[in-house]
């Protein structure tokens, strides 16, 4: 009974034993008596003691790879250091298992290969360039020749393009003559707008002052009209009261009188009168004797 027992406990232990759960985003291939017998995937699953065993356990994930610079020669004989970095992802589990061996490591040569096939044919400057170019290229090779392995190629990325010395101190140095050439390019731009705008403020300015001096001479000259028209005026109601009023030739005369010693303003030392006048200033001082006899 005991031994019973024991059988019982042992078979129990070896059925837990092969209840198998896969997890999520992974494959498990499973062979029965050394050849492939099936795929599983996410779940729980029993696997047959002593007849099926877990061949290899895939995982369906996206895996990047990032490979070492690898030595390529451009058109123009140029020997760079260029690494590589590679997405991808298994989309067979059984192609990937029994496809080729160490798939990595396939990945890498190919990679390496492809590589300096596709920069063989360009120029230094074309490559340092073109990496959408390469990368669009590579991809596409890769994924093609990865395809009976179960493997897909996402994406190829050139992570570093690294040229010998002497021609990244020649980059460097173009690289510095380009900017200070700008740089020149700029500063004259800069001058010469300056200067446009200076000379346009200036000119708005010599604008301004001419007018303004216009409208002050403008604004002189109807004033000075605006006077003498006022003065004519002014002269022309005068005379038009006096002779309103008819005034007498010896008022003419003193008025006369009048105007001469104005004129004159003690400054003239001869003023000729006429003798219309004489004869008005002889009988204005004969009026004035016979008033004081009286």
């Amino acid at each position: 009974m005991i031994a019973i027992l024991i059988v019982l406990f042992l078979i129990l232990i070896i059925l837990i034993a092969n209840i198998k759960i896969v997890p999520q985003a992974h494959s498990y291939i499973i062979e029965r008596f050394g050849g492939y017998h099936t795929t599983w995937g996410v779940g729980l699953h029993f696997k047959i003691p002593f007849v099926d065993r877990i061949a290899k356990k895939v995982n369906l994930k996206e895996h990047v790879v990032d490979f070492p610079p690898q030595p390529v020669i451009t058109k123009d004989n140029v020997t760079m250091q260029i690494d590589t970095v590679v997405y991808y992802q298994i989309t067979d589990p059984k192609l990937f298992a029994y496809g080729v061996e160490r798939p990595m490591m396939a990945i890498e040569n190919l990679t390496a290969t492809t590589l300096r096939n596709i920069i063989g044919d360009l120029e230094l400057d074309e490559t340092l360039t073109s990496r959408d170019t390469v990368n669009t290229k590579m991809r596409a090779i890769l994924d093609e020749a990865t395809d009976p392995w179960g493997i897909k190629i996402n994406r190829v990325e050139l992570k570093n393009i690294m040229p010998p010395k002497e021609i990244q101190d020649a980059m460097e140095r173009q690289m510095k003559a380009e900017r200070e050439r700008r740089e020149s390019i700029l500063k004259a731009e800069g001058e010469k707008k300056s200067a446009i705008l200076l000379a346009e403020g200036e000119k708005e300015s010599a604008i301004l002052r001419a007018e303004a001096k216009k409208q002050a001479a403008i604004r002189e000259a109807e004033g000075q009209a605006e006077a003498i028209i006022t003065v004519r005026t002014a002269v022309a109601e005068g005379i038009k009261k006096i002779n309103e009023a008819s005034p007498s030739d010896a008022y003419l005369a003193i008025k006369s009188l009048e105007s001469f010693e104005k004129a004159a303003d003690g400054k003239a030392t001869k003023i000729i009168i006429p003798s219309e006048i004489q004869s008005l200033a002889g009988l204005t001082t004969s009026i004035k004797e016979i008033i004081k006899h009286d």
